[in-house]
C-alpha cells in the first residue's frame, strides 16, 4: 500500500468502505501528475491501456455502478459498438475533463453510500450475459469498486512507469510536494 487509509471510526463501516474507494482513486489520479494529455493518451508498455482511458474507464463504472444501485440506467450506455471508447478519450473529452467529472461522480457516490438505510439494502443486477441473476447490496457495491479502482491503479502503476519510469511511491512525493 502506498497511501495508508486510516482507521475508521468505531462502528462506521461507510466511512471505511469510501475511505478505501478515495484511496484507489488517488493511486489513479497521482499516476496522471504532471503528465500532457498526449502523454496521459500514450500507450508505452504491451498493453493497449493509457492513463487517460484508465481514468475515463474508472469514473464510467463508478457512474454506472452507483447508477444502478439508484436503479437508475448509466449515464452512458455501453455494448459491443461502443466498449472500446470507455478506453480512450474522444472528442473534445481531455485529462482535465475526465478528472472533474469523476470528481462529480465520486461526491455522488459519497452522498449516496451515506444516504441509504442500510448497507443491506439490496438491488437487482440488470439481465446481461455478464451478470448472475439476483441482487447485490450497498456493502457488495462499495467492495467492488474497491476491487475495480484497486485492479486499475495497479495497471495505472505500470503504466506510468513504463511511460517516465516514476513509481508509485515518487508520485506520492509528488503530489504532497504541490
Amino acid at each position: 500500500m502506498v497511501t495508508h487509509v486510516s482507521a475508521e471510526a468505531q462502528g462506521d463501516e461507510r466511512g471505511a468502505l469510501l475511505s478505501f474507494i478515495e484511496e484507489q482513486r488517488g493511486g489513479i489520479r497521482r499516476a496522471l501528475l504532471g503528465l500532457t494529455d498526449e502523454q496521459a493518451a500514450s500507450r508505452p508498455s504491451a498493453s493497449e491501456l493509457s492513463l487517460s482511458g484508465l481514468l475515463k474507464h474508472v469514473a464510467e463504472v463508478e457512474q454506472s455502478w452507483i447508477a444502478r444501485a439508484k436503479q437508475e440506467p448509466p449515464a452512458i450506455a455501453r455494448d459491443q459498438s461502443n466498449w472500446h471508447e470507455t478506453f480512450q478519450l474522444v472528442g473534445d473529452e481531455t485529462v482535465a475533463s475526465q478528472l472533474a467529472y469523476w470528481e462529480e461522480v465520486a461526491a455522488e457516490t459519497e452522498k449516496f453510500i451515506r444516504s441509504v438505510p442500510s448497507l443491506d439494502d439490496a438491488f437487482p443486477l440488470p439481465q446481461a450475459p455478464w451478470f448472475p441473476e439476483g441482487s447485490v447490496s450497498m456493502r457488495w457495491v462499495c467492495l467492488h469498486l474497491i476491487r475495480e479502482l484497486a485492479r486499475h491503479a495497479g495497471h495505472a502503476d505500470i503504466v506510468r512507469e513504463s511511460l517516465d519510469g516514476k513509481t508509485a511511491f515518487e508520485l506520492v512525493a509528488l503530489e504532497k510536494a504541490s
